[in-house]
């Protein structure tokens, strides 16, 4: 069972870790968030189970029981959002979310963006010049396929990005 915002661990890279030492290992993540970007990055991490932290005791047991038992479970506000197909589970909505591909730094400085501080700001608070954040957004500008700082934001802001 892995929490996805653990201190000090980025807990896909660490499923996907124990999944290459252990391909038997079944991974269950427990997480405050429920937007795709995460759902994403934890199947792709093979995931057997998702349950949010909102979902009551018996859900967690649940999961776990399901997942020793060699099934997968997702909470209902999850589920909602993924195809069970024989060969795997995925997202309703067609391919990748755009934001599975944004690096660590691009997240982070997204997470800036759309807390509405200005690109001088977000370089003094991550030792990086104003040309460094400038080519983060211009990435993630391309990435996104979006075309200007309040869109950004607002993707950040859906994406559940902003949040501390």
């Amino acid at each position: 069972m892995l929490d996805i915002d653990m201190p000090g661990l980025v807990s896909f890279e660490a499923a996907r870790e124990a999944h290459r030492l252990c391909p038997s290992t079944k991974i269950a993540f427990l997480s405050a968030f429920s937007h795709d970007r995460y759902i994403e990055a934890a199947l792709a991490a093979h995931a057997a189970a998702y349950v949010t932290k909102s979902a009551p005791p018996e859900e967690l047991i649940a999961a776990i029981l399901a997942v020793a038992a060699g099934g997968t479970y997702f909470s209902p506000e999850v589920l909602d959002r993924l195809v069970i197909e024989s060969n795997g589970v995925r997202l309703a909505s067609a391919g990748h979310t755009r934001g599975i591909s944004l690096t660590d730094r691009e997240v982070e400085v997204l997470r800036y963006v759309a807390r509405g501080l200005a690109k001088k700001e977000i370089a003094e608070i991550l030792g990086l010049s104003v040309r460094a954040i400038d080519t983060h957004v211009r990435n993630l500008m391309e990435k996104l396929g979006i075309h200007d700082r309040v869109e950004l934001a607002r993707y950040a802001i859906r994406e559940g990005l902003s949040e501390p």
